[in-house]
């Protein structure tokens, strides 16, 4: 089929991303330095939007923030849609284990879609039958697809259960030295992200991406030249992957992981970054702490 597949393959799994930014051309042009991605305007009369491709394969949008949301305030973020079968249910699901309803199910451009949140809010994305994205998946580490995903949580023991019934997640235990505050998580056998206990300064729960680079090196060295911060790192985890969390240039927050160049680490001191944000419900101030991460 083309390399495609059936949106059953997709269900539970992050199967779209999209950054909600207030300048799409320069947000555009830092991810291709910086990832690597190819950026294509894919317009409707409706709605401005553009793809973000890693070679032939769409990996996620670009949008402005909608007038209404700047006005109250909202500010630029990356959100992940998991795919699920029926919307409807789902949503109600959430309601029945104590989530909320952001925006209820609405079609778009890039399926029918609802933006939810978790009981600790932590907001997030459902989608079903996206009309990007059904590409048979790559290796978890292939450059230019997001290959981990990191929630903080207000209380990880409390909230597996949640996206355990909502997604059929299952817990995934580290092949070494295990962390008892780091919870791995698997989707269809998969592992693909990790749970935390946010720190006490932390002050809304959230969904962090990683994009997969091939040089970390080079990819922190554009964060800096593109007007992006280095947040933390980069650091080195024991499977000899290195990460770094960062902020692109209009604010929003991302993560890069990826192998070490010959060019060298420069590791930057910076560990937190304050942020506002609020918009149609979803709310967020305070400061953010990020310590050093074991997976």
């Amino acid at each position: 089929m083309n390399g495609e597949i059936g949106v059953a393959d997709q269900l539970g799994h992050f199967a779209w991303y999209e950054l909600l930014t207030t300048d799409v051309a320069a947000a555009g042009a830092f991810y291709r330095k910086v990832v690597g991605w190819g950026v294509k305007a894919e317009s409707t009369p409706e709605l401005p939007y553009r793809v973000l491709r890693s070679g032939g394969t769409r990996v996620g949008g670009l949008l402005d923030i909608p007038e209404e949301g700047r006005r109250s305030g909202a500010t630029p973020r990356w959100m992940g849609y998991v795919a699920v079968d029926d919307l409807d249910a789902t949503t109600t699901q959430i309601r029945r284990l104590g989530g909320t309803i952001l925006v209820p199910p609405t079609d778009t451009n890039i399926g029918r879609i609802a933006v939810v949140a978790d009981p600790q809010e932590a907001t997030f994305g459902l989608i079903k039958e996206p009309t990007y994205g059904r590409r048979k998946p790559g290796r978890v580490d292939e450059p230019g697809r997001v290959g981990w995903h990191e929630l903080l949580a207000a209380d990880r023991t409390l909230i597996f259960d949640f996206y355990r019934e909502l997604f059929g997640w299952q817990k995934a235990d580290a092949q070494s030295e295990p962390a008892a505050w780091y919870q791995l998580f698997s989707a269809g056998g998969q592992t693909v992200g990790g749970m935390l206990t946010k720190l006490p300064s932390v002050a809304q729960p959230s969904w962090l991406h990683y994009f997969n680079v091939d040089d970390i090196s080079a990819a922190t060295k554009h964060v800096n030249a593109g007007g992006g911060r280095i947040l933390q790192g980069p650091i080195e985890l024991p499977d000899g992957c290195w990460i770094a969390r960062c902020v692109d240039p209009q604010g929003a927050l991302f993560a890069l992981q990826g192998a070490r160049g010959q060019t060298g680490i420069e590791p930057s001191s910076a560990s937190e970054i304050g942020w506002s944000a609020k918009w149609g419900g979803i709310a967020s101030q305070g400061r953010i702490i990020l310590p050093k991460p074991k997976r």
